[in-house]
């Protein structure tokens, strides 16, 4: 499938460069959240920590997934993008787990926090993932993959603001609990993005209907086909981000040119559903009266 290669190929570019940003803001976290005393900071830094990971999951799935197809796995690896966004929304899970706990062990007896550190190092956040943001923008709506980054990034951008937030509310009124309070917040940033993306995964591995792509729209187009008397047997569901199939029984009417009306299948999908993998067994109303003995 060169163009779902070409594509993943391109993603890898843009996502090596979010992830050696990633890194970079997870350095600069550890270091002021040590150095600061501020749990928001170093929730921040397990956050970016393992959003890093993700990506760099989702790069080496991008890699195995480009190796060519075998008889073996006649797909090629492409479905490894999906487990890969499996993979990151558990990860996601666990770390707002993690900090949703270690805020609220916080909140009992907060600490010092020195203010004027956490700020710096939260805009310098804001800034960097700023960056990532511009640099996912635009493939994020083409893979899950790189809508798994994006929402990372996010997040993680959302975290920087909430740090910021925090260390202005501590340096004004001294109140210390502001800081286990942004990581609650940030926990709770990444919750319902994560459940989407997981949801979205496991409808591709459990071979549901491509959103967007309505099924009696689909049969309508099929039956308006020269020649095509009826369909059955349709299914339609997604290898890997932007590659959707369908497979259809079509039943030609006596007359019908099986190439006519297959040529115009083919465009139609790829047309109107922009599915450009389809499979059709033509048939005569006779074969779906046998097919019909058989099942029966």
């Amino acid at each position: 499938m060169p163009r779902a290669h070409s594509a993943a190929r391109a993603n890898a570019r843009r996502l090596l460069a979010v992830f050696g940003l990633s890194l970079s803001i997870f350095a600069i976290d550890v270091v002021g959240g040590l150095a600061s005393n501020s749990l928001a900071l170093l929730a921040d830094a397990a956050h970016v920590f393992t959003d890093a990971a993700g990506i760099g999951l989702a790069l080496l799935a991008i890699w195995i997934g480009s190796r060519p197809e075998s008889t073996e796995r006649t797909y090629g690896n492409l479905r490894l993008e999906i487990l890969a966004a499996v993979a990151n929304a558990v990860l996601l899970f666990g770390v707002a787990g993690f900090i949703l706990y270690e805020a609220w062990r916080r909140l009992s007896e907060p600490p010092q926090v020195a203010s004027g550190l956490m700020l710096g190092v939260a805009l310098a956040g804001l800034l960097i993932n700023g960056v990532s943001l511009w640099l996912l923008r635009d493939a994020q709506a083409k893979s899950l993959n790189m809508r798994a980054s994006y929402l990372e990034v996010m997040g993680d951008l959302a975290g920087s603001a909430a740090v910021i937030v925090a260390a202005v509310v501590i340096a004004v009124t001294g109140w210390a609990g502001a800081d286990a309070i942004a990581s609650v917040a940030i926990a709770l940033l990444i919750l319902p993005r994560t459940w989407g993306l997981l949801r979205d995964a496991t409808d591709v591995l459990l071979e549901a209907t491509p959103k967007g792509v309505n099924m009696d729209e689909v049969r309508a187009h099929i039956l308006g086909a020269p020649g095509v008397a009826d369909v059955h047997d349709l299914h339609a569901w997604t290898i890997t981000s932007g590659v959707n199939v369908v497979s259809a029984h079509v039943v030609l009417e006596s007359d019908a040119d099986g190439a006519v009306a297959l040529e115009f299948l083919c465009k139609c999908l790829s047309g109107h559903f922009d599915i450009e993998h389809s499979t059709f067994q033509l048939e005569s109303s006779d074969r779906r009266r046998l097919e019909g003995a058989a099942h029966g």
